[in-house]
């Protein structure tokens, strides 16, 4: 399925949790972490629960506390079941923190009748321990349990005193380090970083689209009307689709005849054009197929 869109909303208010999941979100993450104050976590993992045994279109996932907070345990052991697709572990900084809790997961999941790695695992990026170790970060022995990274650069900002600009500049090079090591190890393209000005749907739409052609497959988001943009943006264009389609078409005739590089409508096609229309129209597939769901 595509995974263009997660939104955020914080677990502790039942009438935005009841609504979230109507807003065209391929996924959404309900919240424990930092929407939720210290007095309300623990009485918030039921509330997260009861949500996500509804009947419900989008995705269900819950950011849990921190790894290194006393609230990361109990959070994961009272929030799993086969109603939960996945966690979200914010502050990753290193490999053992997926492992352990992976390993806690493949407990839990064998105590409640469930397959292994049957939930997903996503850790999000977002302080400069983790960008700087994200190579071993990506390589965790997890047994696939994590298929993509996500990128938070609220925290990450913060941590390193960066001023996070409308332009998003000082964003590029973490950006790029998470798309290449997530295709170094294997991993799915990784989710982007939320956009806080939530009035400026000019800038918002931008920064999706400088991720969307840095090699990201989708953003999170913390407003409503900012899933539309992003299911837009990560979406190939009709326009993408037809190109690809006729890129796919001539090859293919093309090396019926013995040649596997051909020019079409002013453009040099060869075995790597090739792979990436068919990836497009792969892409399209798996959205259409959501949809219709």
């Amino acid at each position: 399925m595509p995974y263009r869109s997660f939104l955020f909303a914080p677990g502790n208010h039942p009438r935005k949790v009841e609504k979230v999941f109507n807003c065209g979100a391929d996924a959404v993450i309900l919240d424990l972490e930092d929407a939720v104050a210290l007095a309300e976590k623990e009485a918030t993992r039921s509330l997260v629960v009861d949500a996500l045994k509804k009947t419900r279109s989008a995705k269900g996932y819950v950011r849990v506390n921190g790894f290194d907070t006393r609230f990361c345990y109990d959070d994961i052991a009272q929030i799993v079941g086969p109603w939960l697709d996945g966690i979200v572990l914010p502050m990753v900084e290193r490999p053992g923190q997926l492992e352990t809790i992976s390993w806690l997961l493949s407990n839990l999941e064998a105590g409640a009748g469930m397959t292994k790695n049957s939930l997903d695992l996503i850790p999000l990026i977002e302080t400069g321990k983790g960008i700087a170790v994200l190579d071993a970060i990506a390589s965790a022995k997890v047994e696939g349990r994590v298929r993509r990274m996500a990128f938070g650069a609220g925290d990450y900002t913060n941590d390193l005193n960066i001023h996070w600009s409308l332009c998003e500049d000082e964003l590029q090079d973490a950006r790029a380090r998470m798309v290449l090591q997530s295709r170094a190890h294997d991993l799915e393209p990784p989710i982007d970083t939320v956009w806080i000005h939530i009035k400026d749907a000019d800038n918002f739409e931008k920064s999706s689209l400088n991720a969307q052609q840095m090699g990201f497959q989708g953003k999170m988001c913390i407003y409503p009307p900012q899933v539309d943009v992003v299911n837009r943006v990560f979406t190939p264009s009709d326009s993408d689709v037809i190109f690809a389609k006729k890129v796919v078409a001539a090859f293919e005739a093309a090396e019926q005849s013995g040649s596997s590089s051909i020019q079409l409508d002013g453009y040099f096609i060869d075995y790597p054009i090739v792979a990436k229309a068919r990836r497009i129209l792969e892409n399209m597939t798996d959205i259409q197929g959501q949809n219709e769901n």
